[in-house]
């Protein structure tokens, strides 16, 4: 019985991956071990049924083609016992087209840079400014945070910056205008980083009951520095024309592309072991009721973080993907979702689209390479960016959907 069981198995696999065809009453299944392109015949009589490969030839017995053939069979057709006819239900897949809202798109636009510095300045009074026992007077933390987030969205040289922080200060946002160069140099504090993931979690939170179905990925920012000389010359010579780069993991909301949890590492980072801490960090803010995310977050662990959060986890299973009782019970009822619900879980899932969408944004608005020099300064530089990028969410979403952003209500 174990090894029919294990057949059954591996006929859904074949039923969730492959593609059946049909002619009259035999089936065309393609072989998994063999050359691409064989094909078995089966006859799924459901007294007697055939199929042509050597496991029924030898055994006379369902065999993993056969079960296939009659999973697919219970997914598609549906047989009324009453009438004794059977039905088959087609699928015409019609593309979902979404109205522009240009009236409220043109408003958020025009005013996006003021609206831009008055939520980051309120947004940065929120920061505690650390006690200084000696040396020079420093420039408040929360006006360093807010000329590097505000020289992030100009996308100008530090030069040309202090101009848009004379103008800042006039209206009452800072204090004083540092020199040019003085932030860059606080981009190099490490001390900053926390500060700035604290700002982006606290500036989706405004969004809370608009956001409940989010998305999972990352993406690469290029550095202005080349990979280190001695390995490009004595490992991997392709290296040498190849720009140093780190990677930005994050969630966001699939309505307003809202980013609610971020981390950043090293270009050689897998993707996989980041996706709890992220959906953990957006389960603190949000109520979460589905979760998207591609094949390499696959895992047990983190469907069954998704599922401890009361969210469906709809993470794209692999090519080689199967099930069996080693397998944990969300593991389970998840690939049988995935194999007999394929149209609904593809809706759900291609909600994904949606944190391309938003490295698509950061990146064509804010620029998809990093100026700073040093790994520390990169890191807060790609914070910059995905802050400044959330701001112009709130902005677009002031216009689009009539919320008016509070930060810090317990402080005031």
């Amino acid at each position: 019985m174990d090894g029919q069981l294990e057949r059954e198995q591996r006929g859904l696999v074949i039923a969730a991956k492959a593609k059946l065809q049909r002619s009259g009453d035999r089936w065309f299944v393609p072989s998994q071990s063999a050359k691409s392109g064989m094909y078995y015949t089966v006859k799924p009589d459901t007294v007697k049924p055939h199929c042509s490969c050597p496991d029924f030839e030898a055994r006379q017995l369902r065999c993993k083609h056969v079960y296939a053939v009659e999973f697919v069979i219970q997914r598609e057709f549906i047989f009324d016992e009453e009438t004794q006819t059977e039905t088959v239900t087609e699928t015409v897949t019609v593309k979902e087209t979404y109205k522009q809202e240009w009236t409220a798109y043109n408003r958020a636009q025009t005013n996006e840079k003021d609206r831009f510095l008055s939520l980051l300045a309120e947004l940065c009074k929120g920061i505690e400014e650390p006690i200084q026992t000696f040396g020079r007077p420093r420039i408040p933390l929360g006006e360093v945070v807010f000329g590097n987030t505000y020289k992030v969205y100009s996308t100008v040289s530090g030069r040309r910056f202090i101009s848009d922080l004379r103008d800042a200060q006039a209206k009452g946002y800072i204090t004083q205008t540092p020199h040019y160069t003085s932030l860059s140099r606080y981009l190099e504090n490490p001390t900053l980083t926390p500060f700035l993931k604290q700002l982006i979690e606290a500036s989706s939170l405004p969004l809370q009951a608009i956001e409940s179905s989010f998305a999972v990925d990352s993406s690469g920012f290029s550095t202005c520095r080349f990979v280190q000389w001695v390995k490009a010359k004595y490992t991997d010579k392709t290296l040498m024309e190849k720009h140093d780069w780190i990677k930005v993991h994050l969630m966001c909301g699939t309505k307003t592309n809202i980013v609610t949890s971020i981390e950043v590492t090293d270009s050689n980072v897998a993707d996989c072991p980041q996706f709890a801490d992220l959906v953990k960090t957006t389960g603190r803010n949000f109520v979460m009721e589905e979760v998207s995310a591609d094949k390499a977050y696959l895992s047990s662990d983190n469907l069954q973080t998704v599922a401890d959060h009361n969210a469906m986890p709809y993470i794209a299973f692999k090519a080689n993907s199967t099930t069996s009782k080693n397998h944990s019970v969300i593991w389970q009822r998840m690939f049988h979702f995935y194999s007999f619900n394929q149209k609904r879980f593809m809706e759900c899932y291609h909600k994904r689209s949606n944190v391309e969408t938003t490295f698509h944004m950061i990146k064509s608005k804010f620029g998809d390479r990093l100026r700073s020099k040093t790994r520390t300064a990169q890191i807060n530089e790609a914070l910059c960016k995905v802050l400044a990028h959330n701001l112009c969410c709130l902005v677009q979403s002031i216009y689009e959907l009539g919320i008016e952003p509070t930060f810090w209500d317990e402080a005031a």
